[in-house]
């Protein structure tokens, strides 16, 4: 037990070490006058993210960023800081830079402008739902800019009280949608007055999204003609993370076996893999660029690729399936690799992400389809008037 002496001197130190005040972010001028203070709901999409340029100077803060999320990899701090500092970002960014290139548009990148176009489809989609109804979409990046901190900041500063969050990766994983909770978690304690908060944690399961990538197939095999076979791609993980209690490897398998009896397709038909692994670590398994070259070597002649983890196309998409593997299947015999683009910004994909949002919102007056603005806003002007009312008796 320590000395009297020691407890105080324990205070003493605890009181000086103390902030004078909490950095909390407020909203300083905040007004009960709805047409100086619209109250909103508002939801935000969340990205993984992508590099301001196909350059390796603009690459490697967004992969130091990527990379350093202890949730994305779960080595000892320590080591991988080493690993990170000394090896990865002195050699990867000049490689990922090169494969940017070759995806890279007049508008930038796919990821970011096909993410912008869906926030803005949606935007569109819940108003006409809802057309009483004050609702903002916006758009953050996990990693890279906007960040999660700005989005929600801003959306603050435009009055949103309710906040429903969707990451855009359907499947669940602590690597992704884990990260998303946190990086909300981190901004939503900074703030004086939080938002009313709801987390989409997944839908790999739900029946739109499902209609809407069999559809999808549906519409591409109606231009292009079906392949022998149906690869549905999905993005790897460490396989220790599946057996330390991460549902993705689960979830990813329901998604494949619920769109493989939508499309009415035989276990022969359609073959599940895992892409994009790093290091000598085991990932979740069979690997996407083994698979491409033994269905070579079985005699597929032409092979179909969709990736039903990726809401918008990317790199992982139009570069390393598009081309990469395309060029493994085409190397081990086969004639043609085809890639089936992600659900993007399509109508399916904001009708069912539209239906995601409004199942979830149930019980916020702001999506009702009954939504009283006219009442909403008296009811402001009242609480304003009653504000004034005690202000002017304190004075």
């Amino acid at each position: 037990m320590p000395g009297l002496w020691q407890t105080r001197l324990i205070d003493v130190v605890t009181i000086t070490t103390m902030p004078f005040r909490n950095n909390y972010t407020g909203l300083a001028g905040y007004s009960h006058d709805p047409d100086v203070q619209p109250v909103q709901a508002g939801v935000l999409l969340v990205n993984l993210g992508t590099p301001t340029a196909p350059t390796a100077r603009a690459v490697r803060p967004y992969l130091a960023e990527f990379l350093a999320d202890p949730r994305v990899i779960e080595y000892p701090r320590w080591l991988w800081w080493l690993i990170l500092h000394g090896v990865i970002l002195r050699v990867r960014p000049k490689r990922s830079a090169h494969a940017y290139a070759k995806i890279w548009g007049t508008r930038g990148s796919p990821l970011r402008f096909g993410s912008e176009a869906l926030t803005t489809a949606l935007q569109a989609e819940i108003a006409r739902q809802r057309p009483q109804a004050p609702v903002k979409v916006a758009l953050a990046m996990r990693y890279g800019e906007p960040s999660v901190r700005q989005a929600i900041e801003e959306l603050q500063r435009e009055g949103v009280r309710r906040l429903l969050v969707l990451p855009l990766y359907p499947q669940y994983s602590g690597t992704s949608t884990g990260s998303v909770l946190d990086a909300v978690a981190d901004t939503i304690k900074q703030l004086r007055w939080p938002p009313e908060l709801r987390l989409v944690n997944d839908y790999h399961d739900d029946p739109a999204h499902i209609e809407a990538l069999a559809r999808s197939i549906e519409r591409w095999w109606a231009a292009h003609g079906r392949g022998e076979k149906l690869l549905l791609s999905f993005h790897g993980i460490p396989e220790r993370y599946l057996h330390e209690g991460d549902p993705y490897f689960c979830q990813c398998h329901a998604t494949a076996r619920l769109l493989r009896e939508r499309l009415q397709l035989d276990q022969q038909q359609l073959v599940v893999s895992f892409q994009s692994r790093v290091g000598r670590e085991r990932w979740l398994h069979p690997y996407t660029d083994a698979t491409v070259r033994r269905l070579a070597a079985e005699g597929v002649r032409k092979l179909d690729v969709a990736c039903p983890g990726f809401a918008v196309d990317c790199l992982e998409t139009l570069e390393e399936i598009a081309m990469q593997n395309r060029d493994f299947f085409i190397g081990a015999g086969g004639e043609t690799l085809r890639y089936i683009p992600a659900l993007n910004d399509s109508q399916e994909q904001v009708d069912a992400l539209a239906a995601l949002v409004l199942r979830h919102t149930q019980g916020w007056p702001e999506f009702a389809a009954d939504y009283d603005a006219a009442g909403q806003r008296q009811r402001r002007i009242r609480a304003g008037q009653r504000a004034t009312a005690i202000r002017a008796g304190d004075e």
